[in-house]
């Protein structure tokens, strides 16, 4: 984890406007196939299809011997560690430490390697379908993929903006190093078909210009995906474009619109929230797909289950006993949030309960070494493939969720909150009473009202990548130290609002090679706060 850029051979990034040739070499007997010879053929589009699922699960983006390095998830856990709401346990083991210390954050370290390469080589296998059809001649099967292509391309750039964008913070300004205010700067915008000539001299666009061509990918998608026939949850469907509008009108502010598509979502969704039995299922909690509206599903043959220990359920499962957080990088809940949450709340059973609280013995483990050996706090939700904690060819062969109904809910009852106090306020009661806490109740008003809603969809959503969003579009406050704190000593770090390591850096390869963006890089956060001490 300390080693810098310049200590590994690494490609550059301005690979990702390179024609992808690999699954189509048992159609086509050619090394490169066209865009119309890909567009002719059933089996090829097909194929380019099914690699955007693949990609969440990709691993080895910038090195094997990486273990963080493995797809979407890991991306996902990042952002979680860089909240307050998810404390790592570690002796030693934790290869995300770097981004809970929020060190080592800066162009030329090689996690941030990772999440550069790993976004665009994942918008280039978005590209590729994009590319490839035209709806002006395609089957309806190949326009339903084409919408599918749309709306995986505007789940990464929606990521990619809200974590490189430039937003005011309480430590370190908007001018760089070379006297340019890079504020509400996201990233460049590589399109379908750019040429290696323009992605060297692609400059990162603001947040206006990024919103229009974001809100033209959601467009397309809407149009097109209506014709995708397959049902399979690890591709998006209608519900899962209107959810992506929700995300992406609550990040512009724009709450009537995020109201309007949150229930567009729900209406259309083919899930209801979960259960409680679905929740805190020792074999299926938090890992089957068919309760989701979006998910990604790793198989026993896939490199990363391979691995044994270089996946979702290693880092995400307390429960393993061939995984990272079976060998104490235990995940746990900010024990302020845990103690905030109301006893009658069934979700609280999630994590474990320190002895003498009021739901101590109430969390249902798998067995009970996992139950004595475990730390207070820690949890449960991601259990590992089949309810399997031993063999990681079925432990590790899990799925997780990529976007869930009840996130829809969260987003209508904030965006409300923001037009009109009562309605919001109801909108959150009658979610809480109906399917998570029967006794809850809600009085709160202005200010408060959103932070109530945005800490149940924390904790509803604990684990699973999307709190960074809210914090950071909110300009909400990270406190980590505090008495009692289960924080380690070293991330005990507490803000004024908006935290100043939310706004990622682009890596320094990248501007080897993409003159447009040297000078118009995001400062280094690295080391900017001094941690919390009693």
């Amino acid at each position: 984890m300390k080693t810098t850029i310049s200590k590994i051979i690494l490609g550059t990034c301005c690979s990702a406007v390179l024609l992808m040739t690999g699954c189509v070499e048992e159609t086509f007997p050619t090394d490169v196939a066209t865009a119309d010879q890909l567009g002719s053929s059933a089996k090829a589009t097909e194929a380019l299809l099914w690699a955007m699922p693949a990609y969440f699960n990709h691993n080895a983006s910038v090195s094997e011997d990486a273990h963080y390095d493995w797809g979407y998830g890991a991306i996902m856990h990042i952002r979680d560690v860089m909240t307050g709401d998810l404390p790592v346990v570690s002796s030693g083991y934790d290869w995300f430490s770097s981004w809970g210390l929020t060190e080592n954050l800066g162009d030329n370290w090689m996690s941030t390697q990772f999440h550069w390469n790993y976004y665009w080589k994942f918008v280039q296998t978005a590209n590729n379908i994009i590319t490839t059809v035209n709806p002006d001649d395609a089957t309806e099967v190949q326009i339903g993929y084409l919408g599918a292509g749309y709306a995986f391309r505007a789940l990464l750039y929606l990521d990619m903006t809200q974590m490189y964008e430039f937003l005011p913070n309480d430590k370190i300004s908007g001018v760089n190093g070379s006297g340019n205010n890079v504020e509400g700067l996201t990233v460049p915008i590589v399109r379908e078909g750019m040429s290696e000539e323009d992605a060297r001299n692609n400059p990162r666009v603001d947040r206006a210009t990024m919103a229009a061509f974001i809100l033209d990918d959601l467009n397309k998608a809407e149009e097109y995906i209506v014709n995708l026939t397959n049902v399979a949850k690890t591709l998006p469907h209608l519900d899962a474009v209107y959810g992506l509008k929700a995300r992406y009108y609550m990040w512009l502010g724009d709450y009537a619109n995020a109201k309007i598509y949150a229930r567009k979502a729900i209406d259309n969704a083919s899930v209801v929230p979960m259960d409680e039995n679905a929740c805190l299922s020792t074999t299926a909690g938090f890992n089957d797909i068919s309760k989701w509206m979006w998910g990604s599903q790793l198989l026993a043959e896939d490199n990363a289950v391979k691995t044994g220990i270089i996946n979702w359920a290693s880092w995400m499962s307390n429960e393993t006993n061939f995984g990272y957080s079976g060998i104490e990088s235990f995940l746990m809940i900010d024990a302020s949030m845990y103690k905030r949450m109301s006893d009658t709340d069934f979700r609280k059973k999630l994590w474990k309960a320190p002895a003498g609280t009021a739901l101590e013995g109430q969390t249902p483990f798998m067995n009970e070494d996992f139950a004595n050996h475990l730390s207070d706090y820690s949890s449960v939700k991601f259990r590992p493939g089949s309810g399997d904690p031993e063999d990681y060819t079925v432990g590790a062969a899990t799925a997780y969720p990529i976007m869930r109904v009840e996130e829809m809910y969260f987003i209508e009852a904030e965006a409300a909150a923001h037009l009109n106090e009562g309605e919001g306020r109801q909108l959150i009661t009658d979610f809480m009473t109906t399917y998570r806490d029967p006794q809850y109740t809600c009085t709160a008003s202005g200010d408060a009202l959103i932070d109530e809603i945005v800490f149940q969809k924390r904790v509803e959503l604990w684990g699973e990548g999307l709190s960074f969003f809210d914090i950071k579009r909110l300009n909400m406050s990270v406190t980590r130290g505090y008495p009692g704190s289960n924080f380690g000593d070293a991330k005990r770090f507490n803000t004024n609002g908006r935290p100043a390591w939310m706004n990622f850096c682009i890596v320094q390869t990248e501007k080897n090679n993409n003159e447009a963006l040297v000078g118009f890089e995001n400062p280094d956060p690295s080391n900017a706060y001094t941690p919390w001490a009693e």
